[in-house]
């Protein structure tokens, strides 16, 4: 589909997305700006990282896009603490030393530092639960309480009370609602 044929993205949804690009491209062209875009699993990291390049690039801004997925530890550094662990999820997902982009677990102590400027995206684990079994995640029920979500939901728990990414984040946005995103700070 060509892009004058896609559909239109919500008014809001734009302010909040041209916004951060503004804010982003105030901190200079002179040099790499690393942005990193958190959430929880289904929070719209993607969508949201997606948008942003696509709006700094109408801005002139070359942009380089990468997710944290493309970073996993194989499955016998995911799954050592046990292929249920919150603990094992929380810790051993990724390969930290390889990443720089939108993903979970961004504002981690060890990475805090690294971003220029970074969004946490802000959704209540009963939404983004239901968003992932909606495009069919393999370990995800609606039901926040399954046990195939306990891995995740508690593990992102643990990242939420441990590294605080909301106060860390340079701007954290409700994205509840993704066609009515809001910056709460």
């Amino acid at each position: 589909m060509d892009r004058q044929a896609e559909p239109q993205q919500p008014a809001q949804r734009t302010r909040v997305v041209r916004r951060i690009a503004e804010e982003v491209l105030a901190l200079g062209a002179s040099r790499v700006i690393r942005v990193g875009i958190d959430g929880v699993d289904g929070a719209g990291k993607t969508t949201f990282a997606d948008e942003l390049a696509d709006t700094l690039g109408i801005g002139g801004r070359q942009v380089i896009r990468v997710s944290a997925d493309d970073f996993l530890n194989p499955r016998s550094v995911r799954h050592r603490q046990g292929r249920a662990s919150p603990q094992g999820f929380f810790e051993d997902s990724y390969d930290y030393n390889a990443l720089l982009l939108d993903g979970l677990f961004l504002h981690r102590p060890e990475l805090a530092p690294t971003w220029d400027y970074s969004v946490f995206l802000d959704v209540d684990f009963e939404i983004s639960v239901a968003r992932c079994a909606a495009r069919g995640t393999a370990w995800a029920s609606p039901d926040v309480n399954a046990p195939s979500n306990r891995r995740y939901v508690l593990g992102q728990r643990l990242y939420l009370a441990q590294c605080t990414p909301q106060r860390r984040a340079t701007r954290v946005i409700d994205n509840n609602a993704p066609a009515t995103p809001n910056v709460t700070r």
